[in-house]
């Protein structure tokens, strides 16, 4: 059995995702005329829209998908992105704040700003080859697409823990599993899962409690 994967690890994944998928949060074109109380709201529903079709195309797959990384990694990665939308709707700029939502609506992991900010400075050797292997590739331009699987590979480095990601309802999971036609089941559960990810991490930092169903 594998160890658990530590605090640092987590929090080195969730700040290499930070960096990459807010940009790209930022860009999505959320429109400036609408007032506070529906930005929120703009998250949760218009952008997983698109979101969803892109979280739900390992379904091609069928059952197959949970064999394999892909699914929990690329439908993670999307809500990380409505995740930071939303913490950008807050005007939520430190990165240890970030990071430890994430953690908390991604991961179901209770990791304060406290304890996040500490880990956020890492010292060479200790656990960046636990988190990440061999050194990377080059950045480049980064297309949405591209974005989107890159912290798909981060998150990779920590998919034993994914599965506590925001979900769908358990019909339309259960619908996912067939190849192909799965997509259908697959977009409706990933949409069901983006908009709990974005009220979530709206009522996290509204001081609300938003219990797991």
């Amino acid at each position: 059995m594998a160890a658990p994967i530590s605090d640092a690890v987590v929090v080195d994944v969730l700040r290499r995702v930070d960096r990459l998928a807010t940009p790209l949060a930022e860009r999505l074109g959320r429109p400036p005329e609408l007032p506070q109380a529906e930005r929120d709201r703009w998250w949760a529903d218009r952008v997983t829209r698109v979101a969803a079709v892109v979280s739900a195309a390992p379904r091609f797959a069928g059952k197959v998908a949970d064999l394999l990384p892909l699914q929990n990694t690329v439908g993670t990665a999307v809500q990380s992105i409505v995740v930071l939308g939303v913490a950008g709707e807050h005007d939520v700029t430190d990165p240890a704040e970030r990071v430890s939502l994430l953690a908390r609506v991604l991961l179901d992991r209770d990791l304060s700003p406290a304890t996040v900010g500490p880990l956020l400075t890492r010292t060479r050797g200790t656990y960046r080859g636990e988190a990440f292997g061999a050194p990377g590739e080059r950045r480049g331009v980064l297309g949405p697409v591209r974005t989107v699987w890159r912290v798909a590979r981060l998150l990779a480095r920590i998919d034993d823990v994914l599965d506590s990601r925001p979900k769908g309802k358990l019909r339309h999971r259960a619908l996912s599993n067939i190849p192909v036609v799965g997509v259908a089941g697959g977009y409706a559960a990933e949409r069901e899962g983006l908009r709990k990810a974005a009220a979530e991490a709206a009522a996290v930092l509204a001081g609300r409690v938003t219990p797991r169903s």
